[in-house]
C-alpha cells in the first residue's frame, strides 16, 4: 500500500528534530526551527515535500488543538488580579500598534482593509517564546515580566475577534454593517449554547467518563468535544480555530482541565509542528535575498515602533523606566499567532504577495533577535536609562501619598525591599518585635492596598540611588532585598554598598546560583529558596526517622555554612562531619485511626490487647472526639474512632495499620 503523505511526515519531523537540535545549541527558540524547517525542505528550499495540500490539512489540525489549550487556561479569575495590566496594558499596546500601521500602510499605497489587517499581523507578540526566555531567566514574576505576560494574555484573546473580522476586511460582504451584526448573532447563539454545555452537558459526560478510569476513553472524549465544537462553529460560517477556543472554554469549567492539557499537549506539539513549518514553506527565500535591504529596514522599523507604543502602554501603568524600557524588550517582535491570522488571511486572498513575503521576512528576523536582545536587555536598559531627558519619562517614583519625607529621618531601623510573601512575614515579625522598618514596592496597587492597611510601606524602584536615600539605607542596621529579579536584586545591592559599608545585607534569591554573584555585589548573607525548600523538607524527613532536634539543626547549619555544597555537589559532605552524628533507628512514631469494628482491640482495654506483646508496639497516646488523651493507662479501653499515637518498628506499625485500619 502507497501512503506518499507518510514520507513527508518522515521528512518534516526528521528534519525539524535536526535543525531545532543545533537551534538550541545556539540558544534560539524552537520555533525558528521550524519555521527554517519548512524553509528547507519547502518549496523554496529543497523541494522534498510532494503532498503540500495534506501538509496544510495537518497544519489546520495543529491550529485547532493550539486554540483548544489557550481556551483550556483561558481563566477569568486570573485575569480579574491582573486587570488592569490587560486591559489597559494590552487595549493600548494593541490599538496603538494597529492605527499606526495602518496609517503608514495606507500611506504607502495599501487599501484601508489591507492596512488595518497588516496592523492586526504587527501588534501581535510571541508568547511562547517571551515565556520560554521569561522563565529561563527567572523573570516571569519580575515587574516587566508581569507585565509582558499581562499584554501577551490580551493578545491571545483579542486573536479571537480578529479571525471574525477577516472575512469583513476581505470585502465578502457588500452591507458591512449587517454582516458584523449577522456575525455578532452568530457569536451569542455559540457563546449560549457554550454556556450550557459548560454547566450541564460537559460536566456529566466527563464525570461518567472519569468514573470508567479508562485514560484512552478520556483523551478520546476530550478531543470529540474539541473537533465537535470546532464543526459546529465551521457549519454556522465561523471559524474551525474560534470553535477550538470555545471547546477549551468549556473544558476549562470542569474539574478535569489540568488532565486534559496533559493528554492534549503531546497532540499539540506534534500538529503545531506542521503549522509553523507549513507557514516556513510559503516563504520566498529569493525574494528576501532580493530585498535583503529592505527587508532589514522593515525589521527595524517594526521592531522600534513596536518597543515604543509598548513602552508608552507600560508608562500609562505608571511603572518607573526601568521597567518600561524592560517589557519593551521583551515583547517587540511579531509572534506565532500572527501566522495564524495571516493563515486565516490567505483563503481570501487580503494581502498582495509581496506584503505577505515581507510580512514573513520580518516577523521571522524578529522572533530570531529576540533571544539575542533578552540577553543583554539589562545592559542596554543601564544605558538607556542615562540618556540624557530621559528621566522626563519617569512617572512621579514615590506616589503623594506614599512619599517619604525628609523630616523624617530613620535610624538603626529594618528596610525591606519587596512585598511579597516573605516581604509580609517579615513585616509582620517587624511589628510584632516593635522593630522599625519601612518597606518599598514597585507595584503601585499593592502599595496602595497595604497601606490603606497602615503598613510603613513606600512605591518606587529599589534600584534608584535616590528611592534608597528616602529610606535612609545609609542609616539603617539591616536591608533585606525579597524581590523575583536577579538582575535588579544585583544591582540593588551594588547601589546600597555605594552608600553604605555597614549596613548588613540579606538577599533572598530563587536559585543556589545566584548565591555567589550577590555576594561579590556586597551581600552579607544570600538566602535561596531553591535548597532552603531541600532543607525544610530534609529536615522533616529526619524527623520522621527519630533523629535528635539538635543533630538535624547542626546537620543545617553545616549545609547552610558550606553554601549549600552538599546539594551541588553530593560527595562534597557527609552527615559525619564536624562531628554529627546520624544514627538512624529501625524505629518510627505514627498516628493510626481505629476504623476496623470486628477486631480484638476495640471495646478492650490496652492490657487486654495486649499490643505490645502481640505486635511490639507502644501507644503514647490516645485521641477520641476533641480530646487527647496524653497519659495512657493500661486499663484506658480503645473505642470506635479513637487515634492512636504509636512507637515502634516499621514492620509492627505496618502490621497493626493492616489490623485496625484496613
Amino acid at each position: 500500500m502507497h501512503f506518499p503523505l507518510l514520507s513527508d511526515i518522515v521528512i518534516i519531523l526528521g528534519a525539524s528534530v535536526l535543525i531545532i537540535l543545533v537551534f538550541q545549541k545556539i540558544k534560539l527558540p524552537p520555533i525558528i526551527g521550524l519555521l527554517v524547517t519548512g524553509v528547507v525542505v519547502g518549496p523554496q528550499g529543497l523541494s522534498l515535500i510532494k503532498a503540500k495540500h495534506e501538509v496544510e490539512l495537518l497544519s489546520e489540525i495543529g491550529v485547532i488543538f493550539l486554540l483548544f489549550v489557550i481556551g483550556i487556561e483561558f481563566s477569568l479569575k486570573n485575569l480579574a488580579s491582573i486587570k488592569k495590566e490587560v486591559l489597559i496594558g494590552g487595549s493600548v499596546q494593541v490599538g496603538i500598534t494597529i492605527l499606526v500601521t495602518a496609517l503608514v500602510s495606507h500611506f504607502v499605497g495599501l487599501s484601508w482593509e489591507q492596512a488595518v489587517f497588516l496592523g492586526f499581523l504587527f501588534s501581535l507578540s510571541s508568547t511562547a517564546i517571551v515565556l520560554n526566555l521569561l522563565q529561563a531567566n527567572g523573570e516571569i514574576t519580575a515587574p516587566h515580566g508581569l507585565l509582558s505576560v499581562a499584554i501577551l494574555i490580551f493578545q491571545d484573546i483579542i486573536v479571537v475577534p480578529m479571525m471574525l473580522l477577516v472575512p469583513i476586511l476581505a470585502g465578502e460582504s457588500e452591507n458591512m454593517s449587517s454582516t458584523l451584526v449577522w456575525l455578532l448573532i452568530k457569536v451569542a447563539g455559540v457563546v449560549l449554547l457554550i454556556i450550557v454545555l459548560t454547566n450541564y452537558v460537559v460536566p456529566y459526560i466527563l464525570k461518567q467518563v472519569v468514573q470508567t478510569r479508562s485514560r484512552e476513553l478520556f483523551i478520546l472524549t476530550t478531543v470529540v468535544i474539541c473537533f465537535a465544537t470546532a464543526w459546529l462553529t465551521s457549519s454556522i460560517g465561523l471559524s474551525l480555530a474560534l470553535g477550538a477556543f470555545f471547546a477549551g472554554m468549556i473544558i476549562s469549567e470542569s474539574d478535569y482541565s489540568h488532565q486534559a492539557t496533559a493528554n492534549i499537549i503531546p497532540f499539540h506539539q506534534i500538529f503545531i509542528s506542521f503549522f509553523f513549518v507549513s507557514i516556513g514553506m510559503l516563504l520566498d527565500v529569493q525574494f528576501v535575498f532580493d530585498n535583503i535591504l529592505y527587508v532589514i529596514l522593515l525589521t527595524l522599523s517594526v521592531t522600534i515602533t513596536k518597543s515604543i507604543i509598548v513602552g508608552f502602554a507600560v508608562i500609562m501603568l505608571r511603572y518607573p523606566l526601568r521597567t518600561v524600557i524592560l517589557t519593551a524588550l521583551s515583547i517587540f517582535q511579531v509572534g506565532e499567532f500572527a501566522f495564524l491570522l495571516a493563515n486565516t488571511s490567505m483563503q481570501y486572498e487580503l494581502l498582495p504577495d509581496n506584503v505577505y513575503q515581507y510580512f514573513l521576512a520580518t516577523s521571522i528576523v524578529s522572533m530570531g533577535m529576540t533571544p539575542l536582545l533578552f540577553k543583554f536587555a539589562h545592559q542596554l536598559t543601564d544605558l538607556l536609562v542615562k540618556v540624557p531627558g530621559a528621566k522626563r519619562l519617569e512617572p512621579q517614583t514615590i506616589a503623594p501619598d506614599t512619599r517619604i519625607s525628609l523630616a523624617e529621618e530613620l535610624n538603626d531601623h529594618l528596610v525591606i525591599i519587596g512585598y511579597g510573601i516573605n516581604g509580609k512575614n517579615l513585616a509582620r515579625a517587624a511589628r510584632n518585635a516593635d522593630i522599625p522598618y519601612r518597606i518599598v514596592e514597585l507595584n503601585a496597587k499593592t502599595v496602595k492596598s497595604a497601606k490603606a492597611e497602615g503598613e510603613q510601606i513606600y512605591f518606587g524602584d529599589a534600584t534608584e540611588e535616590s528611592i534608597l536615600k528616602h529610606l535612609f539605607v545609609h542609616k539603617a542596621r539591616v536591608v533585606v532585598i525579597a524581590i523575583s529579579d536577579p538582575k535588579a536584586t544585583k544591582k540593588i545591592v551594588s547601589q546600597i554598598r555605594g552608600l553604605s559599608k555597614t549596613v548588613y545585607v540579606i538577599v533572598r534569591t530563587r536559585f543556589v546560583k545566584e548565591i555567589q554573584e550577590n555576594l561579590q555585589a556586597g551581600a552579607d548573607e544570600v538566602i535561596p529558596e531553591e535548597f532552603e525548600t531541600s532543607i525544610e523538607i530534609f529536615s522533616k524527613v529526619l524527623s520522621k526517622y527519630l533523629i535528635p532536634a539538635q543533630e538535624i539543626q547542626s546537620f543545617i547549619d553545616l549545609i547552610r555554612s558550606q553554601n549549600y555544597e552538599m546539594f551541588r555537589n553530593p560527595g562534597h559532605l557527609t552527615a559525619r562531619q564536624n562531628g554529627v552524628h546520624l544514627d538512624i533507628p529501625d524505629a518510627t512514631f505514627v498516628s493510626l485511626p481505629v476504623i476496623q469494628s470486628t477486631n480484638k482491640i476495640v471495646g478492650k482495654t490496652l492490657r487486654e490487647s495486649d499490643l505490645r506483646e502481640k505486635y511490639n508496639i507502644n501507644v503514647i497516646a490516645i485521641k477520641r472526639e476533641e480530646k487527647f488523651i496524653s497519659h495512657v493507662r493500661p486499663d484506658e479501653v480503645i473505642a470506635q474512632g479513637d487515634t492512636l499515637y504509636v512507637f515502634g518498628t516499621n514492620e509492627a506499625v505496618s502490621q497493626l495499620s493492616q489490623h485496625i485500619c484496613p
